[in-house]
């Protein structure tokens, strides 16, 4: 069983976070996963633990507090008819976030093609906004009861530079944070753009329970995905 070792606070990373041990030596994907707003690194532990030994798991931990050993990656208010973000925030951690995936990439010699996020609730926004801003940093994103950003509407790439990135939705029929007409506006606007899509509906809240965990787990395990083939050789000599 893989646990998650010490908190790292290096320079040379954009976050602080922690890895599932043991960790593998010579890694052939990356998986990501963010938690949500008044959680910690340990919330998305159970799916880390449920895929293959050689794959890098990573638990980055949010920068803002929100209370004793909480945290989040921006704030969020209520609007009329939506959740309004502090835009500052969200962008911030937004850019650490792609800064991240980068600078795991290069560390470990792990292609973008084999790297995937994940997120729950504003991890799962923040895990939809790299992919669809950034598809050059990663191969696919799970959300679980999360939502497309209307913030990086502008900023989503052309249906071409998508074409390779794979996508899961999951969401609780009665979450009332994030109601499932969120989840249904997200996966119609993937197809739109051409993303494959996958939905999964639970009779869950907003929450992110075992179940939703474990699809995002199968989700990644399942050797259609392209993260699962031979990564291609390095460039290196």
């Amino acid at each position: 069983m893989r646990t998650p070792g010490d908190l790292i606070s290096a320079a040379d990373y954009a976050v602080s976070f922690r890895r599932l041990e043991p960790v593998p030596e010579h890694p052939r994907r990356l998986l990501l996963l963010l938690h949500g707003w008044g959680s910690d690194e340990s919330q998305l532990v159970a799916p880390g633990a449920a895929v293959d030994d050689d794959t890098l798991v990573v638990l980055p931990r949010g920068p803002r507090s929100a209370g004793d050993n909480a945290y989040g990656w921006y704030r969020v208010g209520l609007g009329d008819d939506e959740p309004q973000v502090v835009a500052g925030e969200m962008e911030e951690s937004f850019a650490k976030l792609v800064e991240f995936t980068g600078q795991l990439l290069f560390h470990h010699d792990i292609p973008a093609s084999h790297a995937v996020v994940a997120g729950f609730s504003q991890g799962g926004a923040l895990a939809a906004a790299i992919a669809l801003t950034a598809p050059s940093c990663v191969a696919g994103f799970a959300m679980v009861s999360g939502r497309i950003l209307p913030e990086i509407e502008s900023r989503i790439a052309p249906p071409a530079a998508l074409k390779s990135v794979h996508a899961l939705i999951v969401h609780g029929r009665d979450d009332e944070t994030l109601p499932i007409q969120w989840a249904e506006d997200a996966e119609a606007r993937l197809r739109r753009l051409g993303v494959p899509c996958e939905m999964r509906l639970h009779d869950a809240g907003h929450e992110s329970t075992r179940r939703m965990q474990a699809d995002v787990a199968a989700w990644f395990n399942d050797g259609r995905r392209p993260w699962q083939h031979q990564a291609p050789p390095s460039l290196d000599p």
